[in-house]
């Protein structure tokens, strides 16, 4: 039930004694209005009365009037002159308009209880008073202010011009512009006073303010205060209420109202019933006020609206709304973090351009077998005397050029560089394969350390709620003598140590979100969220990890698994396909130094040679050739350089060494981390079910020893000891889920493929070998 909290205007009056005990009390209320939203607080009301009174009288509740009074005064006054003249023994009254028409009276005829809410801008009470004072008359109010509400909506949002909703009857009884007027100037702040009867009439009035403060509406179904919650948040305009946290709770971003205990107001109302009835003065019976603003703030909504919580609130400030659900332009599940990491990954796309330099690498190798082709030409001038006496061979002046052709026919050297090219090619493709296995894992576990700490940070909050609300029963046992005052300041310690571990919580979510976009190559201002994950739901419905954590917690069947675990990991692994490749070329570089050395080279070489002009002395004509050329082949076969070629053949022996231990090396890693990944997956599967069970332990415990510390049965070490377990025992049942699927996601790292990104027929082809390898064993 939502409309729990009332809003009254408390006017006080007197005279009437009612002593004498009747066998039947006939008690009227005397009502606004009459709604669904008021039907459950009176049924609620007269339940209390009637247990209460018991024996004393015989209790009857006369009928009242349901037809909509639409907060008239005259017929709200016609009512209760009909409650003075009619068979009412007793008038509870609730309600402004109520307000106002007992305010004008000046003798109560009969003993009357006035319940609700009174605003002290408007109304001026003296929290002193224990009693009313006032003959026949008594009240049970809680106490808010416009001035205090205002001031906390300025300190979280510092708007310029705000509405101020007022329901539309109030304007004709109360003059508000006198205060607002003043509170405003203080401000700096303007106002637009808004009447109102229904949810459109506020839509259609908001035009040039920045923020809505929202007064009265309690007669609001809850589906309109939703309707009028998103519309505020559609249209960017931060909201405050006056109303009860439960319009918080359904998207409202703000109310200073503290979360009331309805029943305690029943149980008052139904005690001064029975003193009334036993002979007191209703002006002797207990006042209750209760002032303590407490802001409540809904996370949802205020996030929506990019309205940053200042951290000096988060001690005094209640949040409710889901911490879960962030406001962000994109919303991941895993596979797309997969997908897009490998899309769009800025150091898997620079890793990507080491295969790119390979592939030139290969290119060079090739281009020893393409001809090498030059051209040069050359103008040369000698003495003249020289040049005379040559008899036309050299003349004085004279130009040439040539082409020289160049061109390997057979080279082992050439042939083996291109071998070797090639594998090395494969293996830095191999070499990125396992870098994209790496950066998925990465971002894998970015995407669930997020979702971790999202449970963190919803955790703390409810921590620190439940911290606050420690407090209050410290505060409590304190003032009924239960406890020292050192309970009151050890719990506002924990207040002051749960609320900085919140603000770590929200920070280092916000941390973990700056971490993903890294990886997927987003705006580090880019509002991301991530979707929650479920074994058996989503994504990961078709490819049954729950039969995955079925084969590893059978200990029988986990013996075989893990065999086969290792098998297909040295199958896949890329650093093995990689060493491979490393060791194929580097049996390709042995093999050039050792029979390699004796194989010729074979090459082709011509030259053209052309004359284009002469002068001078000695260049008569006729003398000399204008163009010749040359054409030959040449057979080179090393026989001793400096003795490189044995060096470079035990290079090569401790290289293929070197390569052939570390092999040795991945595939003990391999055998290692598929045990080891088995091994932290086991302890994730008992940790699902054990941390539930521990969950509901804590939770029933903590329950227990709080009502007990209440009842000063336990002391504070106690209670301090329950909610530091059910805290432990939160973070490790929220989180198990997600540390198992992370484990899931680190034992495919290690197998070098991940289920999430194979087709459906690669992942039954897994299936089927793992079936096969059984048939094998057995």
């Amino acid at each position: 039930m939502r409309k729990k909290h009332l809003f009254f205007l408390i006017l006080l009056c007197n005279n009437f004694l009612f002593a004498q005990n009747k066998d039947q009390i006939n008690i009227g209320f005397l009502l606004d209005n009459y709604s669904a939203e008021v039907a459950p607080i009176l049924k609620d009301l007269k339940s209390e009365i009637k247990a209460v009174v018991g024996e004393d009288a015989l209790v009857e509740f006369l009928p009242y009037d349901i037809a909509p009074n639409n907060y008239n005064i005259d017929k709200v006054t016609a009512n209760y002159e009909a409650l003075n003249t009619g068979d009412a023994d007793i008038i509870i009254a609730f309600g402004p308009v109520s307000n106002l028409v007992l305010g004008k009276q000046t003798v109560h005829e009969k003993p009357t209880i006035l319940f609700g809410t009174v605003n002290s801008d408007l109304v001026t009470l003296d929290e002193t008073q224990t009693s009313s004072r006032v003959h026949n008359f008594n009240y049970l109010i809680t106490s808010e202010s416009y001035k205090k509400d205002i001031e906390t909506f300025k300190s979280l949002y510092d708007f310029k011009n705000i509405a101020v909703l007022v329901e539309s009857f109030l304007p004709d009884l109360i003059s508000m512009n006198e205060t607002f007027d003043e509170l405003m100037a203080d401000l700096g702040a303007s106002y637009t006073l808004v009447p109102y009867q229904t949810v459109e009439d506020i839509k259609g009035k908001l035009n040039g303010v920045d923020a809505v403060y929202l007064t009265g509406g309690f007669f609001f179904r809850d589906s309109e205060i939703k309707d009028l919650a998103q519309f505020f948040i559609d249209n960017k305009l931060p909201s405050f209420t006056q109303t009860t946290i439960e319009d918080v709770q359904l998207g409202l971003m703000a109310t200073n109202q503290a979360k009331e205990n309805l029943n305690q107001f029943y149980r008052r109302i139904a005690l001064n019933v029975e003193r009334i009835v036993n002979g007191v003065d209703a002006s002797d019976l207990p006042t209750f006020i209760d002032n303590n603003d407490v802001l409540t703030v809904n996370y949802n909504t205020a996030e929506r609206l990019n309205v940053p919580i200042k951290y000096s609130l988060i001690a005094q400030t209640n949040f409710v709304g889901n911490f879960g659900e962030i406001s962000a332009k994109r919303k991941y599940n895993l596979l797309d973090v997969m997908n897009e990491t490998v899309k769009n990954n800025l150091s898997l796309q620079s890793k990507k351009k080491n295969i790119d330099l390979k592939a030139q690498d290969v290119n060079t190798a090739k281009s020893n077998y393409f001809p090498d082709v030059s051209a040069s030409a050359q103008g040369t001038h000698i003495d003249p005397n020289l040049a005379k006496a040559s008899g036309g061979l050299n003349p004085e002046y004279s130009t040439s050029g040539n082409i020289t052709l160049r061109q390997n026919l057979f080279s082992e050297q050439a042939n083996a560089n291109i071998t070797v090219e090639k594998q090395l090619e494969k293996a830095e493709r191999e070499n990125y394969n396992t870098a994209e296995l790496d950066a998925i894992f990465d971002a894998s576990t970015a995407y669930f350390n997020a979702l971790i700490l999202k449970a963190n940070t919803r955790i703390q909050s409810q921590n620190l709620e439940l911290t606050k609300r420690n407090l209050e029963i410290a505060k409590q046992n304190f003032e009924a003598g239960q406890t020292g005052k050192t309970d009151v300041l050890r719990f506002k310690s924990e207040l002051a140590q749960n609320t900085q571990t919140f603000v770590e919580a929200l920070n280092q979510l916000e941390q973990s979100f700056l971490a993903l976009n890294l990886i997927l190559n987003n705006d580090m201002d880019s509002k991301i969220d991530v979707e929650d994950v479920e074994l058996t739901k989503g994504i990961f419905e078709d490819y049954n990890y729950k039969q995955l954590g079925e084969f590893i917690d059978d200990p029988t069947a986990r013996n075989y698994f893990v065999k086969f675990l290792i098998q297909e990991a040295k199958t896949n692994a890329p650093e093995l396909a990689s060493l491979n490749y490393n060791i194929k070329a580097n049996e390709r570089v042995l093999r050039l130094n050792s029979s390699g050395r004796f194989v010729p080279t074979l090459a082709l070489q011509a030259q053209y040679n052309k004359h284009f002009n002469r002068w001078g002395e000695g260049s008569t004509p006729g003398l000399g050739f204008d163009s010749d050329y040359n054409v030959g082949l040449s057979l080179s076969l090393p026989i001793f350089q400096q003795n490189r070629q044995n060096i470079n053949k035990q290079i090569a022996h401790i290289q293929q060494d070197q390569l052939n231990l570390n092999k040795s090396n991945v595939e003990l890693s391999i055998d290692r981390n598929i045990n080891e990944a088995v091994l932290e997956l086991v302890n994730e599967i008992t940790n699902i079910e054990l941390s539930r069970i521990s969950e509901e332990a804590a939770k029933e415990s903590l329950e227990l020893v709080q009502t007990s510390y209440s009842n000063g049965a336990v002391n504070i070490i106690q209670l301090l000891d329950a909610q530091r377990n059910f805290l432990n025992a939160q973070l490790s049942q929220a989180n198990a889920i997600y540390n198992y699927l992370l484990g899931s996601m680190k034992l495919e790292r290690y197998l070098g493929s991940y289920f999430l990104l194979n087709t459906e027929a690669e992942n039954e082809a897994f299936i089927q070998r793992f079936n096969a390898f059984l048939l094998n064993q057995n």
